[in-house]
């Protein structure tokens, strides 16, 4: 276990991700995971965004999960650390963001775990296999691409590993993880390349920023309060 400071603290809630419990719970993850839950879980996820149907509250909750996965990745490159709590113990909550009602995700501090420079490839394979055994099980109760759900995702990383790899306190690291996401075997048992890799097409991630990067809509613009995000294909 390692103890956060005030500053890792903020850098969490900025990814909306928050120490303890939240006042009004949803589910745990182990809910969401659970076949005979996830479609309420999901109902609920609808509920409190204001999302018009299943597939829009399901981009919608992979966008919020998508920011725990970014912050997992973010801490990795900047702290050697990571959550490596149980299931039981990550909450979804709803919360109230800039006026609107959205869910974020809820960790317990004790649960932060320091990683070895040479544990880096292991723990990004743990992130995405975390990442991919969610996306799975939500499309077990919704028709929504598994490609939306990614590129919901990788979104985040996009901006992020332009910001990590231009500052000079932590490029060297950022560089390294990006090359082990861009890295094919780092995919195995979830897809055959590299997904984050055919994301980027070749690019650096500065040279995509304010593109059309995605090849699939995320539906941000269908729920009440948010708008068409910046990379989207339709416009």
């Amino acid at each position: 276990m390692t103890k956060l400071t005030n500053d890792q603290i903020r850098q969490l809630n900025s990814y909306s991700v928050y120490i303890g419990t939240p006042n009004h719970r949803l589910f745990t993850l182990q809910h969401l995971l659970d076949t005979e839950k996830t479609a309420d879980c999901l109902k609920l996820v609808q509920a409190v965004s204001g999302s018009p149907s299943k597939t829009v509250a399901a981009s919608f909750f992979m966008r919020r999960v998508g920011m725990f996965i970014n912050m997992q990745l973010y801490n990795l490159a900047a702290y050697d650390e990571i959550w490596d709590g149980d299931a039981t113990k990550m909450y979804f909550g709803a919360v109230e963001e800039y006026g609107n009602r959205t869910v974020s995700t809820f960790v317990d501090e004790s649960d932060w775990q320091a990683v070895d420079e040479n544990e880096h490839r292991e723990v990004i394979r743990k992130i995405l296999l975390q990442a991919d055994k969610v996306i799975r099980q939500i499309r077990t109760v919704t028709s929504v691409s598994p490609l939306t759900l990614w590129e919901n995702i990788f979104g985040f990383l996009l901006w992020q590993y332009h910001v990590m790899l231009n500052d000079p306190s932590m490029n060297v690291e950022a560089r390294n993880d990006l090359d082990i996401l861009k890295n094919d075997e780092t995919w195995k048992e979830i897809a055959r390349h590299s997904l984050f890799a055919k994301y980027l097409k070749g690019h650096e991630p500065s040279e995509l920023l304010n593109t059309t990067v995605r090849t699939t809509c995320c539906f941000s613009k269908d729920v009440p309060g948010l708008m068409q995000c910046g990379f989207c294909p339709l416009k």
